[in-house]
């Protein structure tokens, strides 16, 4: 519409009108002479606003679903946070009464031969020394450590000092290959020399070729003279296999140690030995044997079974 003074009074005059219409429909209230126009907008205009806002529901809804999943995506990053925290806690928690656990084993098996130890921490392992297999402890030359001292834990024998530096020494396992041991069996005087096989059983050469040996005997450490570099009564091993004997100067038999050496963590350096031998006193108690359930039967007999003697009367 092009902008005359005709078009300015029409404007003028429907905005009257208008302005007029509102004033009538506000006080006629329920009876409001407009109602019946209002309600025909309502039937024709109705279905278009229900599809306008049938289209821009959706996206509003996504707006407000994007905001929702932020949120949610907040509230579960922050729980996967706290839940990370309480397994961190929960693991420390573990290892901490795993290590404590540890030690208490290794100071009774201390009290009982009567052993002064280092404790260490095992911080390192492998081939970084040149050997298969050797561990690193923490506890050095600053700490008492010398070469060819004994390292146990609270199983028994672990290796023995072979290397010391101001503040880590390191100890080579009874698993490895190089390494031989005196050893007693317990319970008598049999003597002979466990060897390391690596992760198979400790290999153990009787002086005598006669002796009496059975699976499931024990056996410690005989001692070194001047107690290096083992000192008495350790515990080495179960025998778990034994060489028929062959009339040989020797008797060959295989040891499953106490200890396990993957697993290592707190170990203890003996740094003063016992004043006499403990003999067999730190060996850890003997499992109990399972008593094999017994199943009486008792069988009562029939009515009609004859009863001994009877066919004899009968005849």
């Amino acid at each position: 519409m092009r902008d005359t003074r005709e078009s300015r009074l029409l404007l003028v005059l429907l905005i009257a009108i208008a302005f007029a219409l509102i004033t009538v429909d506000i006080r006629g209230g329920e009876d409001s002479p407009v109602d019946g126009a209002r309600q025909g907008a309502a039937t024709v205009f109705g279905p278009i606003e229900s599809g306008v806002s049938a289209a821009v529901d959706p996206v509003g809804n996504a707006v407000s679903a994007i905001r929702d999943s932020g949120e949610r995506h907040d509230r579960l990053a922050a729980l996967e946070k706290e839940n990370a925290a309480l397994k961190a806690r929960l693991g420390s928690d573990d290892r901490s009464r795993s290590r404590l656990k540890q030690l208490d084993k290794m100071l009774k098996i201390a009290g009982q031969g009567q052993y002064g130890i280092k404790g260490a921490e095992v911080i390192a392992i492998g081939a970084a020394q040149g050997f298969s297999w050797t561990i690193t402890v923490d506890v050095g030359a600053n700490d008492g450590i010398k070469r060819d001292m004994t390292v146990l834990n609270g199983e028994g024998l672990v290796g023995r000092v072979t290397t010391v530096g101001p503040n880590t020494a390191t100890v080579l396992l009874a698993s490895d290959p190089d390494f031989t041991v005196g050893t007693r069996m317990e319970s008598g005087d049999e003597l002979g020399f466990a060897s390391g096989q690596g992760d198979r059983p400790l290999r153990v050469e009787l002086l005598n070729g006669k002796a009496e040996v059975k699976k499931g005997d024990r056996l410690v450490t005989f001692g070194s003279q001047a107690d290096r570099p083992f000192v008495p009564g350790v515990p080495v091993g179960v025998v778990s296999r034994v060489d028929p004997s062959g009339g040989g100067l020797t008797r060959t038999l295989y040891v499953t140690p106490y200890v396990g050496f993957t697993k290592l963590d707190i170990v203890g350096v003996v740094v003063e030995a016992p004043k006499k031998d403990p003999r067999d006193t730190v060996l850890p108690p003997k499992p109990k044997p399972t008593p094999r359930p017994t199943v009486t039967v008792t069988v009562t007999p029939s009515a009609e079974a004859p009863v001994d003697g009877q066919n004899q009367q009968e005849q």
